[in-house]
């Protein structure tokens, strides 16, 4: 396979990381509205210009060879860049543009995001946003090719830049009052044992530990229970419910605490609260109109939001 180092052209580059996107030229082709003879003349003038093979084909699918993964990589980031620069353009027309990716825990979604996304789309009718719930603090939004993910202060990684979004997450135990009449009411951690506890899961199937502390002194339990999810709106309602009791950040049982259609317990054993959920997203020299859009648009509510609580 002899060297060309002439630059390739885009549409060779755009069909090289395309067709390992998709997963085949076929799909590839549908993808770029081109014929599959065309998209592979295109990888192939690609691994002629660079002089290695980067695409194993086998009858069924494509994958990268080494090459081949090194050279994504690197082009994902040309790619990003390139769409940056196109949607850049929206700043001329005012009108930031485009789809943005994000990923956030159910937690997020539910309670923070939700009540906003129409009004933000109202404000930004030429955004789409593609949001993907997933109870994770370890997805590689680079290599999975988000926008934007949301995420506790204290998971954030070092290299990423973040917007705090809500305030400090303050964990309660609670359950409705048909429950503690049933089974009676907790005096310390110790008393949960035989309790029914509703397990939330995170994405990698791990069932989060209640938390406690004594004194300064971290304590973790893992319980049974009669309900085990992932989605936070269940959990809360399975509690209201009676299903069992229920460790939650405050905010999101504050409303139902409020009612009296939950209560907490063991108050003078919670834990230290984490850090508050922050937007994060990948240094880039040029920020997309439709992140920044996005972006501001959480922090501008969670502003307001935090001077009108202080003003209360």
């Amino acid at each position: 396979m002899g060297s060309n180092m002439s630059g390739p052209s885009f549409a060779e580059i755009s069909a090289f990381v395309t067709v390992l996107e998709q997963t085949s030229f076929a799909n590839a082709s549908r993808h770029l509205g081109l014929s599959p003879p065309r998209v592979s003349e295109l990888v192939r003038n690609l691994e002629e210009r660079v002089g290695v093979r980067l695409v194993e084909r086998t009858t069924r699918s494509v994958a990268p060879t080494e090459a081949g993964e090194r050279l994504l990589a690197q082009l994902r980031h040309v790619l990003d860049d390139y769409q940056t620069a196109l949607e850049s353009l929206g700043e001329f027309r005012k009108k930031p543009a485009g789809v943005l990716r994000v990923t956030a825990p159910i937690l997020a979604i539910d309670f923070i995001l939700a009540p906003l996304i129409a009004p933000f789309l109202a404000l930004y009718p030429d955004i789409k946003l593609d949001i993907f719930a997933e109870n994770s603090l370890t997805t590689d939004i680079v290599a999975r090719r988000f926008d934007v993910g949301i995420r506790p202060g204290e998971w954030l990684d070092r290299d990423m830049i973040a917007a705090r979004i809500s305030d400090d997450i303050k964990l309660v135990l609670v359950a409705a009052p048909s429950y503690l009449a049933r089974r009676g009411t907790p005096a310390i951690p110790h008393d949960l044992i035989g309790h029914d506890i509703i397990r939330l899961r995170v994405t990698s199937g791990e069932v989060i530990p209640l938390r406690f502390q004594e004194s300064g002194r971290k304590i973790e339990a893992q319980l049974e229970g009669k309900l085990t999810v992932s989605g936070s709106l269940l959990s809360v309602r399975a509690a209201i419910d009676g299903v069992g009791l229920l460790q939650a950040p405050l905010s999101f049982a504050a409303v139902d605490l409020a009612a009296g259609r939950l209560v907490s317990v063991l108050d003078d054993w919670a834990p230290a609260p984490m850090e508050g959920l922050h937007l994060f997203y990948p240094s880039r020299r040029q920020m997309r109109p439709a992140l920044k859009a996005f972006v501001d648009f959480l922090r501008n509510q969670y502003r307001a939001s935090s001077e009108k609580r202080a003003a209360a």
